[in-house]
């Protein structure tokens, strides 16, 4: 499946889940649906319902004294929107744009950042006796990590959108 592919997948099981967000079914409680994507050589999550969008790279203005990680402002029509990159925040190391590289636009309450991921990976739920809570030492507001989410074949941190959209700048 292309990535191109798998955004569309990712959009539509979007809209679904918003749809069944309002007429939640008996099967569904203790469920937790995510968006993966991978950073670097790490698959992370986030909630499908944070999620604004996902975008194609498109152009940023740099902003004088942000952080690093803060790559500049970018217009998604006619909303100007911080960006950032999380290889950069995460790991210090800046993100290699590829054809697979999109922005992610995240949102809670009024606030809305785009952030840099690698690759889209896929769309998911996992039952909430699936997620084990952030790893000692980690729980804290300011940490980025909700938890970590375990499936057959792998692990995943589940960001904390807060956390996330949390401005240091």
């Amino acid at each position: 499946m292309s990535g191109t592919d798998q955004l569309q997948q990712v959009l539509k099981n979007q809209a679904k889940q918003k749809r069944e967000a309002s007429e939640p079914s008996k099967h569904d409680e203790g469920v937790v649906q995510l968006v993966c994507f991978m950073v670097d050589d790490e698959e992370f999550a986030v909630p499908i319902l944070s999620i604004q969008e996902i975008i194609k790279p498109i152009e940023a203005t740099r902003v004088p004294s942000t952080p690093n990680y803060v790559l500049g402002v970018f217009n998604l029509r006619g909303n100007v929107l911080p960006l950032i990159d999380l290889r950069s925040k995460f790991s210090g190391q800046k993100s290699v744009y590829t054809e697979e590289t999109r922005f992610i636009v995240i949102q809670n309450k009024n606030q809305v950042s785009g952030f840099v991921i690698d690759k889209l990976t896929e769309a998911t739920r996992l039952k909430e006796s699936d997620i084990d809570p952030a790893p000692e030492g980690m729980e804290s507001e300011e940490n980025h990590i909700y938890g970590v989410g375990k499936r057959e074949e792998s692990i995943i941190t589940i960001l904390r959108i807060e956390a996330l959209l949390k401005r240091a700048f």
